[in-house]
């Protein structure tokens, strides 16, 4: 067996970035090498490798016929010249975490619950949307024909590319519904600051953030650069422009120190996209994030009152529709005060604490009991080239995740 570090190393290789990140969008081919690669390791390990219909990829380790399964992982796919850790940790030390328990439970009594080991489809959201696309069919809040109907904005099909790289599975292929799953558990680098500054080794999520999601459409009208008056144009750009300003506005009218609200605009697509054309459509993500769901609610609220005034000042029409949601949501106490009391017999230091990014753990919370960790994110550096977790971190993330789902796969209940 190869060890975590060597397995990290050899996946980061693949989709490499020249400044030391990787670029693996979902279902390209760098993201369909790293899957192919990982199902040769699951293997290896003696894991029988199976995907689902909606492009997830599963390890089953089967000790006790018909028994639920202990999930655990996170995704392999990265954003656009993204860091080698966001999720891609957590899929390595789900498999190593997975194949010690294996190991020190061989020749025993079979344990309550078997082990699946999956690395989810499409959870940055870069290439398709929505984010946490593949986890959220598993768990029943997207449709399945949905998803695979996503295009990128070249219009390719998000489930014509898994199925012409071998990703789509069916019915019979044995992987398991999320009625067959018992509990699940991520462990995931932070991507804050929270654990490197106050010197702590593990966090123990407890909620998450509420978010709002928009795709937002700015109508304007196509006209020349130079030639076209200034008071008759229809900047579409110029609309999204103060979209984007508002967003910022938001945040800095309603964020307090005990409820911060982030806001962020992204991903613009500007037609025609000429030099010397005025635009005459943009398409925009506009994100919302608080811990507190009136401060959440109030920033939705002025979005839609300050649209109509960007309208007539840019002589455009928008269009806003909120695209998906999650309010603030409490993992189970039982799996925290689980994970926490591993920790203390690793010796490991941990502190409680909130998610403000999305991850799988959220659309499995609540329809299955779910246990979130975090390693430390050096300088809090995410969706960047320059992603780091320490080694030492990341080895001691592999040893609690091991403990706690030792705990698991006994049935030890947490929610």
């Amino acid at each position: 067996m190869t060890s975590f570090a060597e397995d990290f190393t050899a996946l980061s290789a693949i989709g490499a970035t020249a400044r030391g990140g990787v670029h693996r969008e979902a279902a390209s081919d760098a993201d369909a090498a790293a899957h192919e690669w990982w199902a040769g390791r699951l293997a290896a390990y003696g894991f029988r490798v199976v995907h689902d219909g909606a492009g997830n990829q599963f390890g089953l380790l089967e000790t006790t016929p018909g028994a639920p399964y202990v999930l655990l992982g996170s995704h392999l796919d990265s954003q656009p010249c993204g860091g080698r850790w966001d999720g891609a940790y957590g899929v390595l030390a789900a498999g190593h975490a997975a194949l010690r328990v294996a190991r020190r439970r061989a020749g025993g009594p079979p344990p309550r619950h078997n082990i699946a080991v999956v690395s989810w489809f499409n959870e940055e959201g870069s290439r398709f949307t929505p984010s946490l696309m593949g986890s959220s069919v598993h768990a029943g809040l997207l449709d399945a024909a949905t998803a695979l109907d996503a295009r990128d904005l070249a219009g390719a099909r998000a489930g014509d590319l898994l199925a012409a790289q071998h990703r789509l599975g069916g019915p019979g292929t044995g992987a398991p519904a999320v009625s067959d799953v018992a509990a699940y558990a991520e462990i995931h680098v932070e991507q804050g600051r929270v654990l490197e500054e106050t010197g702590t080794t593990i966090g123990l999520v407890e909620a998450t953030w509420a978010a709002h999601k928009f795709a937002v459409t700015v109508e304007g009208e196509q006209s020349h650069t130079g030639a076209t008056r200034m008071h008759e144009r229809r900047d579409a750009l110029l609309g999204a422009a103060h979209l984007t300003v508002l967003a910022r506005e938001l945040s800095d009218r309603l964020s307090t120190a005990q409820a911060p609200l982030h806001t962020s605009v992204s991903q613009l697509t500007v037609e025609p996209n000429s030099p010397v054309t005025v635009a005459r459509e943009v398409r925009l993500h506009l994100d919302l994030r608080s811990p507190d769901e009136a401060v959440l609610e109030r920033a939705s609220a002025l979005l839609a009152e300050r649209v109509p005034g960007i309208e007539d000042a840019a002589r455009v029409g928008i269009r806003v529709v909120r695209t998906h949601h999650w309010g603030v949501r409490p993992l189970p106490a039982a799996g925290v005060d689980l994970a926490a009391g591993c920790a203390d017999r690793l010796g490991l230091t941990h502190r409680r604490m909130m998610t403000l990014a999305g991850h799988d753990a959220i659309p499995m919370n609540g329809v299955v009991p779910t246990v979130l960790l975090f390693v430390p994110s050096v300088g809090g550096v995410t969706h960047n080239e320059g992603e780091l977790t320490h080694d030492a971190d990341a080895a001691a993330g592999v040893d609690l995740l091991t403990e706690v789902l030792d705990r698991l796969v006994d049935g030890v209940p947490v929610g």
